[in-house]
């Protein structure tokens, strides 16, 4: 007995230490070994704002994402029922011994934007959501033909207006059945006929009903009922009402009277328009939806803008003739059928396959494009001496067609020809014009949509001094929500953003901070949160509402985690904890923690950037250039103000500016489109500019942006960067390889030969798994190896290609240090920072910002001319001080040789080293688009204008 009830109070106890445990003050995680952490134990206080730092690949997001936020989904993800988990599939639990005190979890990450064109800022944060109710509940409805009014009338108002204001007249009462729509309507009339009505009223015209009475069935036809005809006096009043109700019926809410002078009144228990007859279905919120049948423009779906094949990239150059590739999707002349059928077609209209394009008369060319319904005749080659008789659909609609229905391949090629153009119908707002025309306070739902979120905080604040009494009262608890949702978007410095801007043409950084501005609105308490740098994008100006907003999220009683290297972060957070030393194997220790006040008095390389010990020093001469320069001139597009961009070549250059002031509109949408349509005949055209000159003075320009290096896990550095090809090479040649007759092929993962074929390549099976998580184990044939054994026997320097895949790249530099071609190009992914992973890693796994080192690092290892321009996209996403500094040191490689480095950046270490300032303001959205400052960091500290000068002045002088 006193054995059991020792158990007893063992199990008791242990329940107690786990629940007292659970509830600690702390987060408490014991042997993480998730990655390349080292079995690393952290504590920090909750409700705390915490930052995570340390270099590159040093493991913050591995103790962050994949132990922290993984261990809390996987708990949540157990309180559900198994029968639940069997859909939702479970987690697999992280590498670690125990976690305390975990709170539910919610993980704001970059990698979350929707790729959807339906998606915007609006629909995201629910602000249009809400707008749309209002419009849909207070809106007031203009007619779309004449700007009137639109009223709605009850069946007692029309009786007593028509008692009224037809007085003594006589009228026809009339029952509109079809209006503006074609057909022969026999069917119609014979039901008429047998309601017992004898008049109808067609296209304007009173007519008696006659037996098989029909009507031109390719006309559009009015036809309207005549319900009754009697003048209107006092006494017939019982008869009128009756009639008039009838006519409502029999027209679906509306009705017409026909006057003794033949003008007709329209009246409705809808939306109408007197004038004209026009009626409007009640307003519902999905009529204000472009995402919705019944709101959206039927041109374009709701997408506000049309993809059309236009004859100019069908036929680029007219000057050519069609046997000499004038139609871009035929290419030259070659004995096939189409152009059997081209040259029909030409022969017919006395013209030949070697008639330039532009000797053609329009209105073949339009036979050839478009089609004609004329049969062809074609000489048969099978059956000499016949004719085979066929039309000719169009290249235009073929290639038309195919875009619906043909192969992923077929679609792709045809994107070449295809231009995107805003909708003709509804100019880009995306909605029906009915929809349009309804109004508060003089604007549309899509004006409204137009406005940045600044200026449509303004409009909101004092809308309800524009709005009737009746208007008030229905939008009063609405106007409070969309106000709440503007006003978090304001807090996270997204002011200069649009309603109606879709989501996928955001940043990481703004993406990020729009899911932040959505959890602040949702009021939670008692959750962690955890961000990967939502400084990305960010203006330091706009850094201090970020770090306000993640501090109002932590004082609203939740902790909140952030991965980041931004310096004011760290020093404004409660807790710091720092990850290291190196990167990769040489990472996965806890270097430094603690409050920032005892955190800077440690020995680290974060500390000492911290306190100012350690430093990007800034150069003591600024580069002269090589006197050449490109002059854009007139740009217009989006918010830019007719700006004239000089960009002086040979130097590195910054352009920088607060969020949304024009950069990426300037840059990405203007400038690098005009040098791609010059260098690579691109397709994609640049945003309105008068003129551009200097062209002439590089070769060549290469964009490195953050989008994936590949989509699949069989995409790696070493097969992007193309040294994979090289090392292949390498092997193919070896005696071992050369005795068995292997070519370069035989070391290739993704074909047969080589390859283990159980797992084809990929080195992992999926395991299905009922009620449990599916599972990826090692491939029990190749054991992870991913090639088959006797591939693996050839090996160089002791290691098979296997082993090579699975090197960092840093002991990669050792391993091929004699053979330069590879080394030249793995050397460069170290020079990037990114020694630390491996050159089989999958391309899934890397983030944005080690996505766009490794394209830095495969353009860095091809020979440049010393005429190139280089343009990179906040190349510092990501890195800590240190790996910036090694980010530069290359740039300015690069520079030093003659080319031209232009980066688009807010980092301040990046802009006080640069050789040429061009700073855009002065503020987001409509209240930037001018080029304020530019020249020397110096130059734009004495110039003096915008909020980088005031920045830069404190950097340069700390």
């Amino acid at each position: 007995m006193a054995k059991s009830e020792q158990i007893l109070e063992d199990t008791e106890a242990t329940i107690l230490d786990t629940l007292e445990g659970e509830h600690t003050d702390y987060i408490e995680v014991y042997g993480a070994r998730e990655h390349n952490l080292k079995d690393i134990d952290v504590k920090f206080k909750r409700n705390q704002l915490v930052v995570i730092t340390g270099i590159s690949g040093s493991g913050k997001s591995s103790l962050a994402f994949d132990t922290i936020y993984a261990e809390g989904q996987r708990r949540y993800m157990e309180s559900f029922s198994a029968y639940a988990r069997s859909f939702l599939g479970d987690m697999e639990r992280p590498d670690v011994d125990k976690i305390n005190g975990l709170s539910p979890v919610i993980s704001i990450e970059q990698k979350t934007t929707s790729r959807n064109p339906r998606s915007t800022v609006g629909t995201v944060t629910e602000v249009y959501d809400f707008m749309r109710l209002l419009f849909a509940r207070a809106g007031i409805a203009y007619s779309y033909m004449t700007g009137e009014k639109m009223e709605k009338q009850t069946e007692e108002q029309i009786f007593f207006h028509v008692l009224s204001f037809f007085d003594n007249q006589k009228i026809a009462i009339l029952a509109p059945v079809v209006k503006g729509r074609k057909g022969h309507y026999r069917e119609l009339f014979v039901q008429i006929a047998k309601m017992g009505y004898t008049k109808v009223r067609i296209d304007g015209e009173l007519q008696d009903l006659v037996p098989k009475m029909q009507v031109d069935r390719y006309k559009t036809h009015d036809i309207e009922v005549v319900i009754d005809r009697v003048q209107v006096k006092e006494k017939d009043k019982i008869r009128i009402n009756a009639s008039l109700k009838t006519a409502i019926q029999q027209g679906k809410g509306v009705m017409m009277i026909l006057d003794e002078k033949g003008e007709i009144h329209h009246f409705s228990k809808h939306l109408m328009d007197a004038k004209s007859g026009l009626a409007y279905d009640d307003p519902a919120p999905n009529n204000f939806s472009f995402n919705s049948p019944y709101g959206a423009c039927q041109t374009c779906n709701g997408l506000g803008v049309i993809e059309k094949i236009e004859k100019e990239s069908i036929i680029p150059d007219d000057t050519l003739s069609i046997s000499r590739g004038a139609i871009l999707p035929l290419g030259e002349f070659r004995d096939i059928w189409i152009f059997k059928k081209v040259e029909a077609i030409l022969k017919k209209h006395k013209y030949s396959l070697t008639t330039a394009v532009k000797n053609i008369k329009p209105e073949v060319l339009d036979i050839l494009l478009y089609g004609d319904d004329e049969p062809i005749s074609v000489d048969s080659k099978k059956y000499p001496g016949t004719e085979w008789n066929t039309q000719f659909q169009g290249i235009a609609n073929f290639l038309e067609k195919q875009k619906e229905s043909g192969t992923e391949k077929i679609q792709k090629w045809i994107k070449d020809f295809t231009t995107t153009t805003v909708c003709p119908d509804c100019e880009g707002a995306r909605l029906r014009k009915e929809s349009l025309h309804f109004k508060i306070a003089d604007k549309n739902i899509s004006e409204l949509s137009r406005l940045n979120i600044s200026d449509l905080t303004e409009w909101f604040t004092d809308v309800e001094s524009r709005l009737n009494e009746r208007q008030n009262l229905i939008a009063a608890e609405i106007l409070k929500e969309i106000r709440k949702r503007l006003g978090f978007l304001l807090d996270v410095g997204l002011n200069y953003l649009e309603l109606n801007r879709p989501l996928r043409t955001l940043s990481g950084g703004e993406a990020q901070r729009i899911r932040l501005a959505t959890q602040i609105g949702t009021q939670l308490v008692g959750v962690l949160y955890i961000l990967d740098e939502p400084s990305i994008g960010l203006h330091q100006r706009d850094n201090v509402k970020l770090i306000k907003a993640l501090k109002d999220l932590r004082d609203l009683g939740n902790t909140v985690i952030v991965v980041e290297h931004d310096k004011d972060m760290m020093l404004d957070s409660d807790y710091v904890i720092d990850i290291g030393p190196g990167a990769g194997r040489h990472g996965g220790q806890i270097v430094a923690q603690g409050a920032p006040a005892e955190f800077i008095q440690n020995p680290t390389t974060t500390a000492g950037y911290l306190k100012g010990d350690l430093k990007i020093e800034v150069p003591k001469k600024r580069r002269p250039g090589n006197g050449e320069k490109i002059v854009l001139k007139g740009a217009s597009g989006h918010n830019l103000k007719n700006v004239n961009l000089t960009l002086p070549l040979g130097k590195m250059i910054c352009v920088t500016g607060v969020s949304g002031s024009g950069k990426s509109s300037l840059i990405h949408e203007t400038f690098v489109p005009i040098l791609n349509k010059e260098f690579y005949r691109s397709r994609k055209e640049p945003l309105p500019y008068k003129s551009i000159a200097g062209v002439e003075h590089v070769d060549k320009i290469i964009e490195v942006d953050q989008s994936p290096i590949g989509r699949t896990p069989r995409s790696n550095p070493a097969t992007y960067t193309g040294v994979f090809t090289d090392i292949r090479a390498l092997f193919s040649q070896l005696p071992e390889a050369k005795i068995r007759g292997y070519k370069p092929g035989r070391f290739s993962f993704n074909v047969k030969g080589g390859r283990c074929e159980t797992c084809e390549g990929a080195g992992m099976k999926l395991v299905e798994m009922d009620f449990l998580p599916d599972v990826y184990v090692p491939c029990e044939t190749c054991k992870d190896k991913r090639y088959n054994r006797v591939t693996l026997e050839v090996r160089f320097k002791g290691k098979s290609i296997s082993d090579v895949l699975d090197m960092t790249v840093e002991q990669a530099v050792d391993f091929f240090e004699h053979q330069p071609k590879i080394v030249r190009k793995i050397k460069t992914l170290n020079d990037v920072g990114l020694g630390y992973i491996t050159l089989g890693q999958h391309a899934t796994t890397l983030s944005g910002g080690e996505a766009q080192r490794v394209k830095l690092a495969t353009e860095l290892s091809k020979k440049d001319t010393g005429k190139t321009f280089y343009v990179l996209d906040e190349p510092t996403t990501g890195l800590h001080f240190q790996d910036i500094q090694h980010l530069l040191d290359v740039l300015n490689i690069l520079v030093e040789k003659g080319n031209t480095v232009m980066i688009i950046e807010h980092n301040m270490d990046v802009i006080k080293i640069s050789d040429h300032i061009i700073d855009l303001g002065p503020e987001g959205g409509n209240g930037g688009g001018q080029i304020i400052a530019e020249g020397t960091p110096e130059k734009v500290i004495d110039i003096n204008a915008g909020y980088t000068a005031k920045f830069l002045a404190e950097e340069l002088s700390s």
